[in-house]
């Protein structure tokens, strides 16, 4: 097995400014107007499909230090099965978050976009999509840019 360090990695944020910047000004665009609850939600559960344990980090941080409960966070994995613990439009936000994320997976079935249909409103849909593309963009750069987990560099 191969170890990567972070040190033998490029710096995204340095080594492409203008495309990192970019992206912060999408991620902040999609996020406009989205209940930052179901914003952490969405990020965390993309992140688990990922398997990014930097972002997921983050996003879990985030979300207790906004007030979500350790109950729910623990459940976010599991939504389908703990259903009782989400609103029917966090599930339908979930929904479309696996289905976008793992949209090699046979697309994003027309039952899971319509379900999300009837929860937002098409400006807010179109945002919530906008929120599960740029956070599959930030697992991606945290994955092959080897973040390490528990070092939130945002600060930075």
């Amino acid at each position: 097995m191969t170890t990567n360090t972070a040190a033998a990695r490029v710096n995204f944020a340095k080594a492409a400014p203008k495309a990192f910047k970019a992206l912060l000004g999408f991620d902040a665009a999609a996020r406009e107007g989205l209940d930052p609850a179901l914003v952490e939600l969405v990020q965390i559960r993309s992140s688990q499909l990922n398997g990014c344990a930097y972002c997921l980090h983050m996003h879990t941080t985030d979300a207790r230090k906004a007030g979500e409960s350790e109950e729910r966070l623990h459940l976010v994995a599991l939504w389908r099965e703990a259903g009782h613990f989400f609103t029917a439009q966090e599930q339908a936000a979930l929904a479309l978050t696996e289905a976008v994320t793992l949209v090699s997976h046979g697309g994003v079935p027309d039952e899971v976009y319509a379900r999300a249909a009837e929860h937002f409103e098409e400006a807010e849909l179109a945002r919530l999509l906008a929120l599960i593309f740029t956070i599959n963009t930030w697992n991606r750069i945290a994955l092959s840019t080897g973040k390490v987990p528990g070092t939130d560099e945002r600060g930075a």
